[in-house]
């Protein structure tokens, strides 16, 4: 029986974004706790020894992490002052950094088939990105498709690495779900939040019935939220970590959830 903790897991990997020149001038990243109790539950099943499961997940994440800082990169702006270009090169040397840990602790693992799924994805990632930002004719549903695949194609690669694609359904729309909500919240609260203003633009053209464009995507909210809310059911026992997480959320936003049913 696997000795490892999620919690241990936790301050490892609290432990390798450590670096005490970087703290000094940029925000510590965030860990997306969703996304790491999913590759817990993931990778905690599997027979790998308890040193691999720890890499693997540690790995996993700190490819996220990498990703999710080159994204907080700002775009130059004329007459800047020394310190905001370098707090901008900075994170570009921080999403590196935690880029170089990744690489390190696959090298320690000797895993091909490990680099080949992750490598993968990260390219995967990449070009949706240039889709999801630059690519000027999709439609709501097709935008709203190209963010559920974004958020979960690293995670859903780790899922099919280790054959265990039953939950997939429930990643794709949970993960969503929890992104839309983040990214509303940095916009109403006018924190910097690009995608939130794409989707914001491409409402706009599309949901005339509604006031205001963020009720639209509120709706989008409760539709995820729900179809999340009746896919937890479903996840397999080992997954119990993931389900008392995701239920404890659904019983916190419980309006949320009311609205989606009679919106149905």
């Amino acid at each position: 029986m696997s000795a490892l903790s999620f919690s241990n897991i936790q301050e490892e990997l609290e432990d390798k974004l450590q670096h005490a020149y970087l703290k000094k001038f940029i925000q510590k990243p965030v860990i997306n706790n969703d996304k790491l109790v999913i590759l817990y539950s993931l990778i905690k099943q599997t027979s790998y020894s308890d040193k691999k499961k720890k890499n693997y997940i540690l790995t996993t994440m700190l490819v996220q992490i990498a990703l999710d800082t080159h994204d907080l990169v700002s775009e130059r702006l004329e007459n800047e002052s020394k310190q905001l270009t370098k707090n901008r090169q900075l994170t570009v040397l921080a999403g590196d950094y935690y880029s170089g840990l990744y690489y390190y602790m696959l090298s320690k693992l000797d895993d091909i088939d490990m680099i080949a799924t992750l490598a993968s994805a990260i390219k995967e990632i990449n070009e949706l990105k240039m889709i999801l930002y630059y690519e000027k004719n999709h439609s709501m549903h097709e935008f709203i498709e190209e963010m559920k695949a974004l958020e979960s194609i690293l995670i859903i690669h780790v899922a099919n690495h280790v054959s265990e694609t039953s939950i997939n359904p429930f990643i794709q729309n949970w993960l969503l779900t929890k992104k839309l909500l983040r990214e509303k919240d940095l916009y109403t609260s006018e924190q910097h939040s690009p995608l939130f203003e794409v989707l914001l633009n491409q409402v706009m053209g599309e949901y005339s019935q509604y006031n205001k464009p963020v009720q639209a995507i509120d709706a989008i909210i409760r539709k995820h939220l729900f179809i999340s809310e009746e896919l937890v059911q479903d996840l397999p026992i080992h997954f119990q970590l993931l389900k008392k997480d995701a239920q404890r959320f659904f019983a916190e936003n419980h309006n949320y959830n009311s609205l989606a049913m009679e919106e149905g």
